[in-house]
C-alpha cells in the first residue's frame, strides 16, 4: 500500500515519497486541467438517476445517507454528502483482490497497486502522489483478497483534478519494465518488513495456508516470495486489463460535494472509459471440513506463547441474518470485561487477554476466530483447555438476552463515529459493495443489529463452533526459553 501527504518531501522529488504499507487479510466542481485530458476515449456516457437508498427497516434513517447512480459504461457511484468541512474523500475500488489470481500467481494484485503509481502517458512515474501532495491533499491505495482500493483526501475544489487522474490511470497505466524491476525489490522489502520481520504476522499467514484447503484465501495477499520474484508483465497486463474497468469497479465521493456535482464529474471522466464486460468471480471452493488441525509454531522472538482458532464461517453473502447474529456473537463472546471468554479466562488468572473475530464481508466462506495470550507462568495446555470449556458451554447453554442487548448497544454506538469520520461511510460502503452485498446491508446496519435475538446468536455460534474443521494454532518461543 501507499501513502503520501504534503510533509512527505513529495514538494521537492515525487521519487521520495514514503508510503505507509496498507495490507488487508479493508472516501464541487473545478476546471479540469486541459493537460490531463484523457485520450482516446469515447463519448461520455449518461448516468441512470441518482437514487436516495439510505433507509432501514421501518422509515429509520441509515448511517450514511447515502445516494448512488450508475454510469451507461457501468461504473457504479455513492456520494456520501458531509459538510462539516470543504474536503472530500475520492475512492475507486476494484472488485478484485489477492483472491481472483490465479494458482502460482500470489502478490499479483499487490504488486499492480504497487504499479499504479508508477504513470501513464500524461502523468508520468511518481507524479500521481507528487500533484495529490502538491494540492494538500493525501493518497494511498489496498489490497485485501477480495478488493483493491485507492484513494485521495482533497480539498473539494480539486476533486475533478483527482477524478481525472485516477479515471486516466483506470485505462492507461503504461506498466514499463523499469519500474517493474524496482517496484519489485519494493514489495520485497514490504514483505520482509511486515510478515518475515514480525513474528505474530508470520503465524498468522501459516496459520490461514493451514486452515484452508483449497480456497485462495489461504494464500497472503502480499504474496509467497518465490511468486513475487516470477511476476512478469504479462501476467500484469493481462490481470490489468481484465479487471480494471468501469463496469468492475465503485465510485465512491464522501466529504462537501453533492450528487448532481459528482456526476458531472463522473460523466466527464470516468464517463468516457469503454464500460467493458466484468469478470465473473468463479474461484476454488472448500471441500466440506473433516477433521480438525493444528499448528505449533516457534519463533525466538516470542516472549509469551498465543493461542488462535480458526472456525469456517459463512459470510454475508450467503446470509445477512446470520451474519448480523455471527456479528454480536464475536462481541458477547470476546469484547472486553463482560464478554463470555474474559470471564472464563481473564478473570480465573489464565489468560491476559482473549478476544473474538468475525469476517463477513467476503465474496466466499470465510473464518470466525477466538484467541488467547496466556498469563506469564500459566501453562499453554491450561488455557486452551479452559477455552474448550468455555465455548462448550455457550454451545450446550447459549447466552442470554441481556448479553446480546449489551453488545448491540456496544456496537451500533460505533455508527456515529463512523458516521463522524470522513473516510468512515467510504470504507464501510466501499467493502460491502466489493463482494456483492447491497448498499442497504451497511446503511441498515444498526437496525438489523439491535433486531437479532439469543436465539439467534445462539443458534449462529453453534453452528461454526461445531465445525470439526477448525484450526487451533500456537505461536510459542523457543523451547527452553526464558519468558
Amino acid at each position: 500500500m501507499h501513502e503520501a501527504s504534503p510533509a512527505s518531501g513529495a514538494t521537492d522529488a515525487p521519487e521520495r515519497i514514503r508510503r505507509r504499507p496498507l495490507l488487508l487479510s479493508g472516501l464541487a466542481a473545478a476546471a479540469l486541467p486541459a493537460s490531463l485530458s484523457l485520450p482516446a476515449l469515447a463519448t461520455p456516457a449518461v448516468a441512470t438517476p441518482a437514487r436516495a437508498t439510505g433507509a432501514a427497516p421501518g422509515g429509520e434513517t441509515g448511517v450514511f445517507g447515502a445516494e448512488t447512480f450508475t454510469l451507461a459504461n457501468g461504473l457504479q457511484a455513492i456520494v456520501i454528502p458531509m459538510r462539516r468541512a470543504p474536503v472530500v474523500a475520492h475512492m475507486v475500488w476494484y472488485r478484485v483482490g489477492a483472491a481472483d489470481e490465479a494458482q502460482g500467481e500470489s502478490g499479483l494484485a499487490h504488486f499492480l497497486e504497487h504499479l499504479m503509481f508508477k504513470g501513464t502517458p500524461t502523468v508520468p512515474s511518481g507524479q500521481f502522489s507528487h500533484r495529490v501532495a502538491r494540492e494538500g491533499g493525501r493518497d494511498n491505495a489496498f489490497t485485501a483478497h477480495d478488493y483493491t482500493g485507492y484513494f485521495q483526501q482533497v480539498a473539494s475544489d480539486r476533486l475533478g483534478l483527482v477524478m481525472e487522474m485516477e479515471a486516466d490511470r483506470m485505462t492507461n497505466i503504461l506498466l514499463d519494465e523499469r519500474d517493474i524491476a524496482p517496484e519489485r525489490l519494493v514489495v520485497l522489502e514490504e514483505r520482509l518488513q511486515i510478515v518475515e520481520n514480525n513474528p505474530r504476522a508470520r503465524f498468522r499467514e501459516r496459520l490461514a495456508a493451514t486452515h484452508y484447503l483449497n480456497s485462495p484465501y489461504g494464500r497472503p495477499v502480499i504474496g509467497w516470495e518465490d511468486e513475487i520474484r516470477a511476476i512478469a508483465r504479462p501476467a500484469l497486463l493481462a490481470f490489468y486489463r481484465r479487471f480494471y474497468m468501469p463496469a468492475n469497479a465503485i465510485l465512491i465521493v464522501q466529504g462537501d460535494a453533492d450528487t448532481e456535482t459528482v456526476r458531472r464529474l463522473a460523466e466527464a471522466t470516468y464517463g468516457r472509459i469503454p464500460g467493458g464486460v466484468a469478470p465473473d468471480r468463479v474461484r476454488p471452493q472448500e471441500p466440506p471440513p473433516l477433521g480438525s488441525k493444528r499448528l505449533l509454531l516457534r519463533d525466538a522472538r516470542v516472549r509469551e506463547p498465543s493461542l488462535t482458532r480458526l472456525h469456517h464461517a459463512p459470510s454475508a453473502r450467503a446470509g445477512q441474518d446470520v451474519a448480523d447474529a455471527l456479528d454480536l456473537g464475536a462481541h458477547v463472546l470476546g469484547s472486553g470485561p463482560t464478554s463470555v471468554l474474559w470471564r472464563a479466562l481473564v478473570d480465573a488468572g489464565l489468560a491476559a487477554s482473549v478476544g473474538a473475530f468475525y469476517s463477513g464481508k467476503t465474496v466466499d466462506r470465510t473464518e470466525f476466530g477466538v484467541f488467547a495470550t496466556p498469563r506469564p507462568g500459566v501453562a499453554p495446555e491450561r488455557v486452551e483447555a479452559a477455552l474448550d470449556e468455555a465455548l462448550a458451554r455457550v454451545v450446550q447453554d447459549g447466552v442470554g438476552e441481556e448479553q446480546v442487548a449489551q453488545s448491540a448497544r456496544q456496537l451500533t454506538a460505533g455508527a456515529a463515529i463512523a458516521r463522524d469520520s470522513l473516510m468512515g461511510g467510504a470504507r464501510a460502503i466501499g467493502a460491502a459493495l466489493s463482494v456483492g452485498l447491497p448498499l442497504e446491508s451497511v446503511e441498515a446496519w444498526p437496525a438489523r443489529i439491535r433486531a437479532v435475538t439469543a436465539e439467534r446468536v445462539t443458534a449462529a455460534l453453534r453452528s461454526v463452533l461445531a465445525d470439526e474443521g477448525a484450526t487451533t494454532g500456537w505461536l510459542m518461543p523457543l523451547a527452553g526459553a526464558k519468558a
